[in-house]
């Protein structure tokens, strides 16, 4: 399945998206102002591959002056549904419909690895303002927990890929990889948890989309199988989900 198409493998499931994928800790806005130097109440951001807007609630509650930018139809409508007072503007990071010098900050939440950096990156710096930030983040989950290293080798027998739970690259590849060692890059790695049903984590495991790509048979036969796994964990039914946010900012010169 090509990426584009993985990619779009999100609006089948917009719904189960929003209601058990998990957000991010206060800390992760707090170290985007600090590396920036700026508040974001005020601020004219864009969060871009929103989503449900799981992000972009946290900006606008933060004060920022926030517009959504999302490809996918499904995903766009539930974003507009959580938080009608934000725009949403149907569109992608490979050509972002926002004007030159337009933004103080721009966002992907989750996001930022499904565009094609060679015009992502120019897109971002071409709507930011001088001195503007791109900030790139992702909940991956904590590798050293012995449950979640297990269940990321059921998952890539299961599905032929593995979730983006592994291990995260040292400083410099991190840059590398996102395209932006260019820029004036700040990494930080934020921990944090939270405790949820059983029936949840499941729900957040098969909003990938690894399995959004393998079908309703394949994804039923591997939430058989895992409930038992799980089961054996975490007796009560109660899931202890440890991530590690690891954060980019890139300033613009």
């Amino acid at each position: 399945m090509t990426t584009p198409s993985r990619a779009h493998s999100f609006n089948a499931a917009a719904a189960q998206y929003a209601a058990n994928r998990p957000s991010y800790p206060a800390a992760l806005l707090d170290a985007v102002e600090e590396i920036t130097g700026r508040p974001l109440a005020g601020a004219r951001v864009a969060d871009v591959g929103a989503g449900t807007g799981i992000a972009t609630a946290l900006l606008h509650e933060r004060g920022a002056d926030v517009v959504a930018v999302e490809p996918g139809d499904a995903m766009a409508a539930e974003c507009r549904r959580t938080i009608p007072d934000v725009p949403v503007i149907r569109g992608d990071g490979n050509a972002l419909p926002l004007a030159d010098a337009s933004r103080d900050l721009i966002t992907y939440a989750q996001s930022w690895h499904w565009t094609d950096t060679g015009r992502s990156v120019p897109e971002a710096l071409r709507v930011l303002r001088p001195g503007g930030a791109l900030a790139l983040w992702w909940n991956t989950a904590a590798a050293e927990k012995p449950w979640v290293l297990a269940q990321n080798e059921r998952i890539a027998r299961h599905c032929g890929v593995g979730l983006p739970y592994g291990k995260r690259p040292d400083d410099g590849d991190a840059a590398r990889l996102a395209g932006i060692a260019d820029l004036d890059v700040t990494r930080r790695l934020l921990r944090w948890s939270r405790t949820v049903p059983l029936d949840v984590h499941l729900a957040n495991i098969t909003s990938h989309s690894a399995f959004l790509v393998l079908g309703k048979a394949g994804t039923r036969a591997f939430l058989a199988e895992e409930r038992g796994h799980l089961g054996e964990t975490f007796p009560d039914g109660m899931v202890q989900e440890t991530y590690v946010v690891d954060l980019l900012v890139g300033t613009r010169p």
